[in-house]
């Protein structure tokens, strides 16, 4: 056989290479060349990692904490996550509902081939973060989109939500705080949720990735209520909450049964995260204390900084409820094409950014920007737009 026959499995064409990473390897290249580049289009925290999840690393390494641990996680990190979930999220489960992974995409992977079956409907809202539909499609699902904009500012989804429901449909992805949009379901809008699953017993993936950075409202985990823990898989990562995103560290709780093929799917994938760094997580998530509040007051100087300068400068930009992104309509200004509209703002402001349709056509016409920046950064963008 020669190698122009070799190719790959056909189920490769169903993953996409995320376009947030090439505008960032565009990026760095524009840098390393002397470019000068205001950075919005990021997607981590502007802080580093905290003093005391690093001296736990050290703490773990120096005691030779580098062996094999058990592929579900270490006893430390899974009791101090049971803590914090019956604490924090009102979710009361034991340690054998948990399981650590590399990261909150590791566990959206693990959720999304364990729930989903060839030929099943899978629904979301949109904009969506650009992976949720590559893994529904990789797992065997269809996509079936929820515009945020039918849902922002109504109580009750459930007329919308069976508007778009269909016979195959068998899960429901929740992402709250939402990335790119910042959109923060509020309880009544999960009840009713809840309320849909119920009535069309459906599975629900919930994305929580950003639930430490609320600034307007509450955090509510949809397990929490009433009859939903036992029907949903809620996946957690320490990469936004702690500044880890190196680290790759996240978590996962789930019923048993569906449990079981999530444990499988964690060994024959990562065989278990970092032993280090598991310790370095539990640190994090035992002892964060008054970590969050001061640290979500300085989101929300930055984000209330971004959203005044873009309006003043001709977009229409939401205030964001949750995470650290902004959401400008740039078409006023720049166009309804957000790849034009990306490669105009770069090169008249060096102001670098995610054009929205990235995240589904629903973000056609809009760009994403981070606030989690230095505050400096955000004053020289908003300098830098007047020069549009």
């Amino acid at each position: 056989m020669s190698s122009a026959t070799i190719k790959p499995a056909d189920r490769a064409a169903l993953l996409g290479f995320s376009d947030i990473v090439r505008i960032r390897n565009r990026v760095l290249e524009m840098k390393a060349g002397g470019a000068r580049v205001l950075q919005l289009e990021g997607g981590e925290p502007f802080m580093p990692t905290p003093d005391f999840v690093k001296q736990a690393m050290k703490d773990a390494l120096d005691q030779n904490q580098t062996r094999y641990a058990p592929s579900s996680g270490i006893g430390p990190l899974l009791e101090a996550i049971r803590a914090k979930l019956a604490a924090k999220n009102g979710i009361q489960v034991s340690t054998a509902d948990i399981i650590v992974t590399s990261g909150g995409t590791h566990a959206l992977f693990c959720s999304f081939q364990t729930a989903v079956n060839p030929g099943d409907d899978v629904m979301f809202f949109a904009p969506y973060w650009t992976p949720i539909k590559d893994q529904v499609r990789f797992s065997g699902g269809t996509p079936v989109r929820i515009p945020w904009d039918d849902a922002r500012g109504t109580s009750d989804l459930g007329e919308l939500l069976k508007s778009r429901a269909t016979p195959r449909l068998r899960v429901i992805y929740v992402n709250s705080p939402a990335n790119p949009t910042g959109d923060v379901l509020t309880r009544q809008q999960l009840e009713s949720i809840a309320r849909f699953a119920v009535e069309q017993n459906l599975i629900v993936i919930a994305d929580e990735a950003y639930e430490d950075l609320v600034y307007d409202g509450t955090h509510v985990s949809i397990a929490s209520l009433p009859g939903m823990l036992e029907r949903t898989i809620t996946c957690f990562t320490l990469s936004k909450s702690f500044a880890m995103t190196g680290w790759r560290v996240g978590y996962l709780v789930a019923p048993r049964p569906l449990m079981e093929l999530v444990r499988k799917l964690v060994l024959n994938t990562v065989n278990g995260v970092s032993t280090p760094t598991q310790f370095a997580a539990a640190a994090g998530v035992a002892h964060a204390g008054d970590y969050f509040p001061p640290l979500r007051e300085q989101y929300r100087q930055r984000r209330d900084l971004l959203v005044r300068g873009l309006n003043e400068a001709g977009f229409d930009c939401l205030t964001p409820p949750g995470a650290f992104y902004v959401f400008p309509d740039v078409r006023s200004r720049l166009g309804s094409n957000s790849w034009k509209a990306m490669e105009t703002l770069l090169e008249r402001t060096s102001i670098a950014s995610v054009p929205g349709v990235v995240f589904g056509p629903e973000g056609e016409g809009h760009l994403r920007m981070s606030f989690s920046t230095p505050a400096g950064l955000i004053e020289q963008c908003i300098e830098a737009l007047k020069s549009l």
